[in-house]
């Protein structure tokens, strides 16, 4: 028997399964079961290597968007529109065969737009181009699920479904559970919250499906099952997902006005170029991008190329700013200034821990040190990007 097929099996033997609570332990069990199958379904098969023709895209950019959506949703007009790239668009579905990668200018930042191929039902199973799509989505920043306004409710069920079986989680936050497996010394089980899915005894049984019998685990919220399995698994991406309606020119305003309201949705017509504004607005609020402009000593700030940092990714501190200048800039820095929305005044003193907003100006003051002579001098840094002023430039220090 496949590896689908015992799925398909274990899931007909749940669903007639009364849930209550003297079959919580068998289906949490179950449930186990399931996610090492999925996971032995997505790993490549022996011998195979890359992820097939057309999907090897390198990273460009600040930032990385996939476009993800059943076939013939306007995934491919919607790229062309936003990044002026040429990508086939037709009435008929599996128009798009390959990822085509386009660049959206936006903000004084580049962002790599990915059109990926339609998920057909069935893709986490290996079905049309499905694990290629879903590994290049599980690569980006953002997902933006390309629906058909017009079409049921259904579709964005069957998509969110399908991803959920890959391991991504849309729009959720990794489970506040710590697991750590041990060598020696038996299940280590605590919490800090009271829990009203789980328990002790059923947390073992889960370790014991996945042969692990030394561990130590923390629950620190009210989590679940599947979050425990998530947190045991350690392969899962959370990630966040806009719902972009397309052809709402085709519907009503009542029905426009009803998906409007939805959470994390907007609703736009890539026909009559409506509302595109407010899509890359919004894909720029769920980024988590922050411009960052550098101030060299003495001289103008530098309006022309801004520092993108990312809250998602990394951090927004004076500490990442200056690991995103130079390596060694961090242990160089005697204070930075800072202008801007995250400042109390204008400058601020601030240290490495200060939180930088969008738009903020930055100025690095390097340390001292002692040259041969017993004069005070600052460091020099040869390798630091021209905009870092030097003090050395300056009028000589007094002895």
């Amino acid at each position: 028997m496949g590896i689908i097929e015992r799925i398909k099996e274990i899931e007909a033997e749940m669903a007639r399964t009364q849930k209550n609570k003297a079959t919580e332990y068998h289906l949490g069990q179950l449930k186990a079961k399931i996610a090492k199958l999925r996971t032995q379904l997505l790993e490549p098969p022996k011998g195979a290597s890359g992820g097939g023709e057309g999907f090897e895209v390198t990273k460009y950019g600040h930032g990385r968007v996939a476009l993800i959506g059943f076939p013939s949703v306007g995934k491919s007009t919607l790229l062309t529109m936003l990044t002026g790239t040429h990508s086939e668009a037709a009435s008929y579905e599996f128009t798009t065969l390959t990822c085509i990668p386009g660049v959206i200018h936006y903000n004084d930042t580049k962002i790599q737009l990915l059109d990926l191929p339609g998920i057909i039902e069935g893709a986490s199973e290996g079905k049309g181009r499905g694990r290629q799509v879903i590994a290049v989505a599980k690569s980006s920043d953002l997902v933006l699920m390309v629906l058909d306004a017009s079409k049921s409710e259904g579709h964005r069920q069957i998509l969110t479904k399908e991803l959920e079986a890959v391991g991504l989680r849309l729009n959720k936050k990794p489970p506040q559970i710590y697991f750590k497996k041990k060598k020696t010394g038996g299940i280590s089980f605590n919490t800090t919250a009271p829990l009203t899915h789980i328990d002790e005894k059923l947390c073992y049984q889960i370790l014991h499906e996945y042969k692990i019998h030394n561990a130590e685990v923390l629950f620190r919220e009210n989590a679940t099952v599947d979050d425990f399995i998530d947190v045991i698994e350690g392969n899962r991406k959370y990630i966040k997902c806009v719902y972009v309606y397309n052809k709402i020119d085709v519907v009503g305003i009542d029905d426009v006005d009803r998906l409007a309201r939805q959470p994390n949705s907007i609703v736009i017509s890539c026909n009559l170029k409506l509302n595109l504004d407010r899509l890359l607005a919004r894909m720029w609020d769920e980024m988590g991008l922050v411009r960052v402009y550098s101030k060299p000593q003495g001289q103008q700030p530098d309006f022309d190329e801004p520092f993108v940092l990312s809250s998602d990714r990394g951090g927004c501190t004076v500490e990442d700013f200056c690991n995103h200048v130079h390596r060694t800039l961090v242990k160089d820095m005697k204070y930075a200034l800072v202008w801007g929305t995250s400042a109390r005044h204008n400058p601020q003193n601030c240290g490495l821990s200060q939180h930088l907003e969008d738009e903020d100006v930055v100025q690095i003051v390097k340390k001292k040190e002692r040259d041969e002579g017993g004069r005070g001098r600052f460091k020099s840094h040869s390798n630091a990007p021209a905009r870092i002023a030097d003090r050395e430039k300056k009028a000589p220090l007094k002895q």
